[in-house]
């Protein structure tokens, strides 16, 4: 048995197929962090290419 922290609130989460939120505790933690990732409070790290300059000239 696999033991994970949950990303968003560090509860201990059991990695299985009966976890339906797995790495998540919970719904609420896994919408919390979909928000995140929508909000652009978190990003993925890396180099700007020309297709991130061109799309934000579009706005």
């Amino acid at each position: 048995m696999t033991i994970v922290n949950c990303p968003t609130c560090e509860r201990e989460v059991v990695w299985s197929a009966e976890s339906k939120y797995r790495p998540f505790c919970s719904e609420r933690c896994q919408l919390i962090d979909l928000g995140e990732w929508a909000n652009e409070e978190k990003r993925i790290a890396g180099n700007q290419t020309d297709n991130d300059v061109m799309s934000s000239d579009l706005a």
